[in-house]
């Protein structure tokens, strides 16, 4: 998928401007919290921490065979065709060589423009004995129809190109499939069909649910998606705007929900930085015993030639271990390996654990209090408000709140997902509520770590609305997407509480005001930290 997550915000720098809502003060209870620690704590068993030493992300060995391109017809049940090109080991005379090697479907992917580098990209795994099939979606490229995004259609057509690739005479029969972005995603979905050759998956970028994960954040539409869609799907435009409730439709292009059917060893390829960080978590957290997650400091795209990338060594280690059957090939040493962001200087670089969030998380919860200050005791009841002025598309025109931790005695970890719950009413029908954490540094700048959306009458779900009667105050959950980051010591960590947040998400909230109920029964934040 073209990369759809250059955010002006992601790494957000600039002051933060002192406002009425969110003074600065002392945070009572906030060192108490933050102050035990005296040294850092052993590592816990299976945890490996600095650089990247695990033989899995050495592996390789030399390349035995050149590469021979062919463009082939993939047959589909409903008689139609896929677009693809196959290539395969080829002697030293340039002809394919003799005997049957194990299948990757390469890209199963609707950029026909990207042919060139995905055949680059697979030439290093043919060279060393595998055959790999790019296939251009249906509708795309030279695949007759319409782009249909992960649909049931689209699925079915990636099951028969899986098995196609097996039924081959060079083929073993065994067969993988790896993709980034468009590629990952329907790469899982076509786990979750279990085609009967298909044996192990590298999702790289991927969704856990296409609905939650980009067209509709917390219910509500992102407008970031809209380009792509006049480029790639332009049919979805119609189709999107007509199911904006979790149905069926949406259903069917989940992987959340067949997660019971993802059994194939699957190996994702994670960023902090990147879009699906979200789904790929999810995924892992509903699959622990099948899922291995690598996470590292990237951004939307393939890791190598990205900082710390990892090459494709890694993935011809996987490929090895379950399509070649040869045991010698390592295994991720952990089944989580993630890079503890920003990096150098600041984080500790890579670690491993044996699961995730790591077995010395903790919960902590701070409380949002009318000085603006973010602590552990709730304080006095209040209440702020903010305004919603609609229609401009930007989100210095919106009027938001801030709250913010006293300075860190010392440093702090998230490692995990959060929760903003947010007591709330508007003097609207309905209304956005945007919860952002931000590092802020001693010089005021501030680094946007993640962020959360939800639409108040999805408060209960998004299969139905629930009425949001102007002047009720109800309980928002909004659900923070992971991270695994660490705010140094003397940064305040900062809660941005508004309604919008363009262009992650449409700036279509009603316009009012909203209040916030802070303090004693009040909204609260719930960290998941660790050790530090």
């Amino acid at each position: 998928m073209t990369d759809l997550t250059s955010d002006p915000q992601q790494r957000q720098q600039g002051p933060l401007r002192r406002r009425t809502f969110c003074t600065l003060g002392a945070a009572a209870g906030l060192t108490a919290a933050l102050t035990t620690p005296a040294a850092p704590a052993a590592p816990a068993p299976g945890e490996r921490t600095g650089a990247l030493t695990d033989p899995f992300f050495s592996y390789d060995r030399p390349a035995r065979y050149g590469v021979v391109r062919q463009d082939v017809r993939v047959p589909l049940r409903d008689g139609s065709h896929l677009a693809g090109q196959l290539y395969r080991p080829a002697d030293s005379h340039g002809r394919p060589a003799a005997g049957t090697f194990p299948g990757i479907v390469y890209e199963f992917t609707a950029y026909a423009a990207s042919l060139e580098s995905f055949g680059t990209g697979a030439a290093y795994f043919v060279r060393r004995g595998y055959d790999a099939l790019v296939c251009q979606v249906r509708g795309s490229g030279g695949s007759p129809g319409t782009v249909d995004p992960f649909s049931p259609q689209e699925q079915r057509d990636n099951y028969d190109a899986v098995e196609w690739l097996a039924r081959q005479p060079h083929s073993t029969g065994r067969i993988g499939q790896t993709g980034v972005s468009y590629g990952g995603h329907t790469t899982l979905l076509a786990a979750v069909n279990r085609p009967p050759h298909l044996e192990a998956v590298i999702p790289m970028n991927a969704l856990h649910d296409w609905y939650e994960n980009t067209i509709y954040r917390g219910g509500i539409y992102s407008a970031r998606i809209r380009d792509w869609q006049r480029v790639t799907a332009p049919d979805t435009l119609r189709t999107y705007a007509d199911h904006p409730l979790y149905d069926d439709f949406w259903r069917g292009r989940s992987v959340m929900s067949r997660w019971d059917r993802l059994t194939v060893p699957t190996l994702e390829i994670n960023g902090w930085y990147d879009r699906y960080r979200d789904g790929m978590v999810k995924n892992y957290l509903a699959r622990p015993d099948h899922v291995w997650l690598v996470s590292g400091p990237w951004e939307h795209g393939y890791p190598q030639g990205q900082y710390a990338g990892i090459g494709p060594g890694s993935y011809l280690a996987w490929w090895d271990h379950w399509l070649a059957r040869d045991r010698r090939a390592p295994l991720p040493a952990a089944r989580v390996t993630s890079y503890e962001t920003p990096g150098p200087g600041v984080g500790k670089g890579w670690q491993q654990f044996d699961r995730w969030p790591p077995r010395d998380t903790r919960d902590l919860t701070l409380r949002l209090r009318a000085d603006g200050s973010l602590a552990t005791r709730p304080g006095p009841g209040a209440v702020s408000a903010f305004d919603v002025n609609t229609g401009t598309g930007n989100p210095r025109q919106h009027q938001q709140l801030r709250y913010a931790t006293r300075a860190l005695p010392h440093d702090l970890v998230l490692a995990g997902d959060a929760t903003a719950r947010v007591r709330a009413s508007f003097t609207a029908t309905d209304g956005n509520i945007v919860a952002v954490l931000l590092d802020q540094a001693p010089d005021g700048s501030a680094t946007r770590i993640t962020a959360g959306w939800l639409k108040a009458s999805h408060r209960h779900g998004h299969t139905a609305r629930s009425a949001v009667i102007p002047g009720t105050y109800d309980e928002l959950a909004v659900h923070i997407w992971p991270t695994h980051y660490r705010l140094a010591a003397g940064h305040r960590l900062v809660l941005r509480i508004s309604s919008d947040d363009y262009p992650e998400i449409d700036s279509d909230a009603p316009a009012g005001r909203v209040h916030l109920r802070t303090g004693a029964l009040g909204s609260a934040l719930r960290l998941t930290v660790r050790t530090a």
